[in-house]
C-alpha cells in the first residue's frame, strides 16, 4: 500500500556514455542518481585492436560504480568485462543471467588468443587487454540473476526480463528512488527458430534507453528473408560454388543453422543425397553447445515441443558438420561454411573469404548486422580488390558474389516504435546505432509524439554522443509504504477483500488516490503510525508501534531533550508553594537559599549566584532558577510533556493567580514552616471527616488549629473492638479486629487519594 502524502524535490539524473553513443560496438553507458551509479555493459569495438577498442574508461571513475549489469555475452557489449574488472579501480558488483554467463567463459576465452594491443598480429602477453588468469579471477566475481527476479543492492533494484536477441540476453529495469529506468540492450520483437520475442515489462518507466541500431529501416517479413537466403544458397552450390556465411560464434549462427538443416532435409535429393556438406567452422560453439542444450527451457514452444516429444536435441544437426580448423577441411566441390567472426575482421571467416573471393562462382553472405570499419561492412559495398589480412601491402582481386539478407536479431522502425509506446516513457535515450540511422530515429519519434509537445506528457528524445551528459531533472517523490497491521486496519476499513497480499495493495493504492472516482471511507478512516526511514536504500515504511521491532529489528532510538527559558518576577516560594499543591513527587535537588527547608537540599559547587532553586518533577522533569530566569529541562514523552507543559502555566501566571495574591497580600510574622502546617491540619481534618462519616459516633480525634500536625491520633471503638488510627502518618497503630482493621485502611487509602495532589 502506498500513502499519498508525498515530498516532492527537484533532482538530477545523469546519463554518460562511454561507448556505442552514435556508434555500434564497445557499449557502456553510466546512469547516476541519488549518489547512487549503475553501469550497463562493458564491450569493444570490432573495427578496433587494443586499448582503442575500449570504451572510453578513462573519462569516468570507476570506483563510484555500484552495480555493472551485463546485457548478454556478445563481444561489443561484454568482452572488455575483465579489464573493468582487474586493471581498473572499479569495486562495485557484477551481474548477468545464467545463460550469459555460462557463454561468457568460454567465448572470452578465445578472445583473449586473438586480440592483442599493436598492430603486428601476434600474441604478447604484456601487451593484452587481458590475460586467462585475469578472465578466470573476473569470473568467480560475477553474479547471476534469474529472469523476472528483483535484486536490491544498497538502494539499487534492478530486474531482468527476456529481450530475446540471443540466449540469455536481458533487459533490466533499474529503480532508484522510484524513478525507474528500462534499458533494452540489443532486443527482438520477433519471435524466431529458437527464441521468444522480447517482453514489454509491467510496469512503466520513467526513462527509456533503446537501441537504434536499424534506425528507420524495417525488415522484410521472416518468411521472404528465409525463402530468400535458402535460394540463394541453393543456387549457388548447383553451380558448383562454395557459400560463406560469416556469423557471431553464437546467437544467429543457431538461428541460420536451424534454417539450412531443415531445408537441407527437405531437398535432400536436389543437393546428391549429402555430397554438399555444411560446415560450421567453431569449435567454440561445439563447446558451448551444452548451454544450449541446458537452457532449452528458455527458449520457444517449438523448440521445447521438439525437445520434449522427441526427446532429441533440435540443436544437434543431421547436415551440419563441425569444423575445427581450415587444416580438416578439404575443399573439394561445393560446400556451404558458416564461420566465425562474423566481421570478417580475422580468423577463419577471414582466411576464406580471401581463399574464395577470386572465384565468380562464390558467393559471401551476410547474415548479421555489419559495423562500420569492419570488413564486412567494406565488402558489402563489392569492392574490386581487398586487402590481405596477412599481407596489407596486397591486393585480393575480389569477384565472388555479396549479398546481405539480415538475421541481425535487432528490432526494425515499426517494432521499436510500438515497444517505445509500450513502455511509455517521457525521457528516451537511443545508444548503439551509427549516427545517421540515430538522428533519423530521432526525427521520427519526435514526429510521432509531437501532438504531445507542450502537455505533461511531452516525450523528449536524446541521442547523445559518447562522454557527453544528458542530465534530467526528476520531482522526486518519498512514498511511504505501508506494513504490518496497517495494511489490515485499512482493508478493513475500506471494505477491500483482501485475497492476497500482492493483489490487496494495489486496490488500497487506488481507493487512497484524491482523485479516484470511487473515493470510500477516506475521511472516515485515520491511518496512523511510524514513519521509518531508511536513507541509505531509500525505503520509507509506515508501520505501527506494535510491529516496529517485527519489521526493523536493528532500530536505534534517540532520547530528546527539551528546554525552554522564561523571565519570572515573583519569588521562589510562591512558585515552590504552587509546585506543591500540583505534584505529590517533587525532590530537591539545590536550595542555596532555604526555602525549601530540606535538609537533604545540596548546594551547587562553586555558584556565583548563591540564590539557586533547582527542583526535579515528577522523576524526570527538571526546574531551575537562577535569580528571574527560570529554566524547564525535560526528555520528550507523552508524560513527560505534559508535566512540563503544567509547570510553564504555572511560571507563567503564579503571580497572578488568586491565591498567591492572597497569601503575598498579608503580612506575616511567623516562619513559612507555618504555610506547611496550615495544609497539613487541612489534610488531617479531610481524612477525620471521612472517618466520622463512615463511623459516626464510634470515631472521635482531638485537635486544635494552633497545635502541631503531628502525631494526631483518632479512636473507633465499635462494642470490644477498637483501634487507633494516626491520622497525621494515615496508618492504623493498634486493633483488635482485623475486619475493622481492613475497614479502616480502605477509608485511609480513598482518603489520601482525594487529599493528596495531582500526580
Amino acid at each position: 500500500m502506498s500513502i499519498d502524502q508525498t515530498q516532492l524535490s527537484k533532482t538530477s539524473f545523469k546519463f554518460f556514455g562511454l561507448g556505442g553513443s552514435n556508434e555500434v560496438g564497445r557499449s557502456c553507458h553510466i546512469l547516476q542518481y541519488k549518489g547512487k551509479t549503475v553501469m550497463l555493459d562493458a564491450g569493444i569495438h570490432p573495427a578496433h585492436q587494443g586499448l582503442a577498442s575500449l570504451p572510453f574508461y578513462d573519462e569516468f571513475d570507476l570506483s563510484t560504480v555500484d552495480v555493472l549489469l551485463i546485457s548478454h555475452f556478445h563481444l561489443d557489449h561484454a568482452a572488455s568485462l575483465p579489464y573493468v574488472m582487474q586493471r581498473t579501480n572499479f569495486r562495485g558488483r557484477v551481474f548477468m543471467t545464467h545463460p550469459t554467463k555460462a557463454i561468457y567463459r568460454w567465448l572470452l576465452s578465445d578472445f583473449v588468443k586473438v586480440t592483442s594491443i599493436g598492430s603486428n598480429g601476434y600474441n604478447d602477453k604484456d601487451e593484452n587487454l587481458y590475460t586467462d588468469e585475469d578472465l578466470a579471477e573476473s569470473f568467480d566475481r560475477i553474479e547471476t540473476i534469474d529472469f523476472h527476479s528483483t535484486i536490491d543492492v544498497n538502494g539499487i533494484k534492478f530486474t531482468a526480463f527476456h529481450a530475446g536477441h540471443v540466449l540469455g540476453a536481458a533487459m533490466f529495469q533499474v529503480e532508484i528512488a522510484g524513478l525507474k529506468t528500462l534499458f533494452t540492450g540489443d532486443y527482438s520483437r520477433e519471435t524466431d527458430r529458437h527464441l521468444n520475442s522480447a517482453e514489454v515489462p509491467p510496469s512503466s518507466s520513467d526513462i527509456l534507453i533503446v537501441e537504434s541500431t536499424f534506425g528507420t529501416a524495417t525488415h522484410e517479413p521472416r518468411i521472404n528473408r528465409e525463402k530468400k537466403l535458402t535460394q540463394l544458397i541453393h543456387s549457388t552450390v548447383l553451380r558448383g560454388g562454395r557459400v560463406l556465411l560469416p556469423v557471431f560464434a553464437l546467437g544467429r549462427a543457431q538461428e541460420i543453422m536451424l534454417i539450412l538443416d531443415e531445408f537441407w532435409s527437405q531437398h535432400h535429393d536436389e543437393l546428391g543425397n549429402g555430397q554438399v556438406p555444411i560446415f560450421y567452422a567453431s569449435n567454440l560453439a561445439r563447446k558451448c553447445m551444452s548451454v544450449f542444450q541446458t537452457y532449452v527451457n528458455m527458449m520457444n514452444d517449438d523448440i521445447r515441443k521438439k525437445f520434449r516429444d522427441s526427446q532429441s536435441n533440435p540443436f544437434i544437426f543431421k547436415n551440419i558438420s563441425y569444423l575445427k580448423n581450415l587444416d580438416e577441411f578439404q575443399d573439394f566441390g561445393p560446400s556451404v561454411m558458416l564461420a566465425s567472426p562474423g566481421m570478417l575482421q580475422n580468423g577463419l571467416s577471414r582466411d576464406l573469404l580471401e581463399k574464395w573471393c577470386p572465384d565468380e562462382k562464390n558467393l559471401v553472405l551476410i547474415t548479421g548486422y555489419s559495423v562500420e570499419g569492419t570488413m564486412a561492412k567494406y565488402i558489402i559495398l563489392e569492392p574490386d580488390t581487398l586487402p590481405s589480412i596477412n599481407n596489407p601491402e596486397a591486393n585480393i582481386p575480389r569477384r565472388c558474389q555479396i549479398e546481405e539478407v539480415s538475421f541481425a536479431a535487432h528490432v526494425d522502425f515499426r517494432e521499436n516504435l510500438d515497444f517505445i509506446e509500450k513502455i511509455g516513457a517521457k525521457n528516451v535515450i537511443l545508444v548503439h546505432g551509427e549516427s545517421n540511422p540515430m538522428g533519423r530515429l530521432k526525427s521520427a519519434l519526435l514526429s510521432n509524439f509531437a501532438s504531445l509537445k507542450g502537455t505533461e506528457d511531452e516525450v523528449h528524445v536524446f541521442n547523445p554522443r559518447n562522454c557527453v551528459v544528458v542530465e534530467l531533472e526528476f520531482k522526486g517523490i518519498k512514498v511511504a509504504k505501508a506494513m504490518g497491521n496497517i495494511v489490515d486496519e485499512v482493508t478493513t476499513a475500506l471494505g477491500i477483500q483482501k485475497e492476497a497480499p500482492e493483489n490487496a495493495l494495489p486496490a488500497i493504492e487506488e481507493v487512497l488516490k484524491p482523485d479516484h472516482d470511487n473515493v470510500r471511507g477516506v475521511d472516515e478512516t485515520v491511518v496512523s503510525g511510524i514513519l521509518v526511514s531508511d536513507e541509505k536504500n531509500f525505503d520509507l515504511n509506515l508501520v505501527s508501534l506494535s510491529d516496529l521491532r517485527d519489521y526493523h529489528m536493528d532500530l536505534s532510538t534517540t532520547v530528546l531533550r527539551e528546554r525552554q527559558t522564561v523571565y519570572i518576577d515573583c519569588k521562589k516560594e510562591l512558585i515552590y508553594w504552587h509546585l506543591c499543591q500540583m505534584f505529590g513527587d517533587m525532590e530537591v535537588i539545590i536550595d542555596e537559599e532555604g526555602i525549601t527547608h530540606s535538609k537533604e537540599a545540596p548546594s551547587k559547587a562553586n555558584s556565583t549566584s548563591g540564590d539557586e532553586l533547582e527542583l526535579k518533577i515528577m522523576g524526570d522533569v527538571k526546574l531551575n532558577i537562577i535569580k528571574n530566569i527560570a529554566t524547564l529541562e525535560w526528555s520528550q514523552g507523552i508524560m513527560n510533556d505534559t508535566v512540563a507543559d503544567s509547570v510553564m502555566a504555572i511560571l507563567l501566571s503564579v503571580d497572578s493567580s488568586p491565591a498567591s495574591v492572597k497569601i503575598s497580600s498579608r503580612s506575616c510574622s511567623h516562619d513559612h514552616d507555618h504555610l506547611h502546617d496550615h495544609e497539613d491540619v487541612w489534610k488531617i481534618k479531610q481524612v477525620a471527616r471521612l472517618c466520622a462519616e463512615q463511623f459516626g459516633e464510634c470515631f472521635s480525634y482531638k485537635l486544635s488549629d494552633s497545635e502541631p500536625a503531628a502525631d494526631i491520633m483518632g479512636h473507633v471503638t465499635i462494642g470490644k473492638n477498637k483501634a487507633s488510627i494516626n491520622l497525621s502518618q494515615m496508618k492504623v497503630e493498634e486493633c483488635n479486629s482485623n475486619p475493622l482493621k481492613g475497614r479502616i485502611e480502605s477509608i485511609l487509602s480513598i482518603a489520601s487519594d482525594l487529599v493528596a495532589p495531582l500526580c
